[in-house]
């Protein structure tokens, strides 16, 4: 039953996450945090950063090591198949009407309205993230209990990219550096 849960969920996911896997971030907490509970706030939190850290989509990345949690090999497999299916069968058909009709104002017009509601998912999954980081898994915006250490490293790290323009795997590093050494502060 647990397999056919797992395929399910991220069935779902892969279905829904329009966009990419920042999109896909707010539909994998929904399923794996607050519907079946398979993983806490925090642990979805650790789950995006690994899933960050290593090759892959994160939506695929997720899915399994979803699966490996709940049920081993056999859920890492049979929930990584329910992410990716929608994916392949939707491109194939999407490929196939976009060759024959790309011209179309209407399917311009279709695609041109999508953005905003990924830019929307992608914001509202940073801001889940980034409020768990700061005030823990409660989400509940408390300056006295705020995390000063890891508000200073966010803001390092969105300077050094934006402004800095360093390589993202050189901040990730830096950034697990600095919470380290933070770490290590009686």
């Amino acid at each position: 039953m647990i397999l056919f849960q797992l395929f399910l969920s991220f069935l779902q996911i892969g279905l829904f996450s329009f966009g990419g896997g920042y999109a896909a971030m707010p539909l994998i907490q929904e399923q794996i945090v607050e519907i079946h509970g398979w993983l806490s706030m925090s642990e979805f939190t650790d789950l995006i950063t690994i899933s960050q850290m290593t090759p892959g989509p994160i939506a695929i990345n997720s899915a399994t090591f979803v699966g490996i949690k709940i049920a081993g090999i056999p859920g890492a497999l049979i929930a990584t198949a329910g992410c990716i299916l929608p994916s392949c069968i939707i491109v194939t058909l999407i490929a196939r009407l976009y060759l024959k009709y790309r011209n179309m104002d209407v399917l311009q017009g279709v695609l041109n309205s999508l953005r905003p509601a990924v830019v929307a998912m992608i914001a509202s999954a940073g801001i889940s993230i980034l409020i768990t980081a700061l005030w823990g898994n409660e989400a509940v915006i408390d300056f006295a209990r705020t995390n000063w250490w890891m508000a200073a490293i966010f803001v390092l790290c969105f300077i050094l990219l934006k402004k800095a323009k360093m390589n993202p795997i050189l901040v990730m590093v830096l950034a697990g550096v600095m919470k380290l050494a933070v770490s290590l502060i009686p």
